[in-house]
């Protein structure tokens, strides 16, 4: 029974958590914030003094940080609000598809085919421009909460 080896296929991430808790009262402007289970990045922040009996408020105005609506949540400024692990990479741009998605080379020297350009226009047009005249661009695709979208473009030159 011992001298049989055991495959397990794991599909899933170190089981890191997505998000981290933060006291509402410690979250400032320009930090990052979960509302109605979309991560945001916090615009302004206000704080209400204690009621007679209460507990100061902090009012977050932020905005979603992949499709730029605006939300807002008011809690309590003792408890805990779930902050978004956001990260950035840069990837190198090989190819745009014809149906929306573009061709990404990884640091290992892998391809990542599964990001869609992005809906920005002006950055959707510097990114088609850039590419038809053939130069070499890198990307920085930002990522929370299982999302992924291109948020910036470098150009690094043409190519040789």
């Amino acid at each position: 029974m011992s001298d049989e080896e055991h495959h397990f296929d794991s599909k899933a991430d170190a089981g890191a958590s997505k998000t981290f808790p933060q006291q509402a009262g410690t979250i400032r402007k320009n930090g990052y914030i979960v509302i109605k289970g979309r991560a945001c990045k916090v615009v302004e922040v206000s704080t209400s003094k204690t009621g007679k009996h209460g507990h100061a408020k902090c009012h977050f105005v932020a905005i979603d940080i992949f499709n730029g609506k605006k939300l807002e949540d008011i809690v309590p400024s003792s408890h805990n609000c779930d902050v978004p692990h956001v990260t950035r990479t840069d990837y190198q741009l090989i190819d745009i598809s014809e149906d929306g998605f573009v061709s990404l080379l990884t640091d290992t020297g892998n391809t990542k085919d599964d990001l869609r350009l992005p809906t920005d226009d002006n950055l959707l047009t510097q990114i088609k421009d850039g590419f038809a005249e053939g130069k070499d661009l890198v990307v920085t695709v930002m990522s929370a909460m299982g999302e992924e979208q291109i948020c910036a473009l470098k150009d690094i030159g043409p190519k040789n």
